[in-house]
């Protein structure tokens, strides 16, 4: 463990950090997920909101940096792609 005060607060913010990113990832396995359950029923109202809210919080998540923009890009268009055969 650390022993400088400073390298105590580091290493405070950095475990505050993981444990909010690690959070923030769940919000985005958990709305993909419900994405992905509403394509599997066919319910387009469901799929079309379930989307928009998806892509709001893949897009929050990788614009502060938790994860990367080409990855979070990636899911939002799978996504799109796979509801526009809805046609929703």
């Amino acid at each position: 463990m650390a022993n400088h005060v400073s390298a105590l607060k580091r290493a405070k913010q950095n475990e505050e950090r993981r444990l909010r990113n690690k959070a923030y990832r769940t919000k985005v396995r958990n709305a993909l997920k419900s994405v992905r359950l509403a394509l599997a029923g066919e319910d387009r109202a469901l799929v079309g909101q379930a989307l928009r809210k998806a892509s709001s919080i893949i897009d929050k998540v990788a614009g502060k940096g938790i994860i990367p923009r080409r990855t979070a890009s990636r899911y939002v268009a799978r996504l799109s792609a796979q509801a526009a055969k809805l046609n929703v």
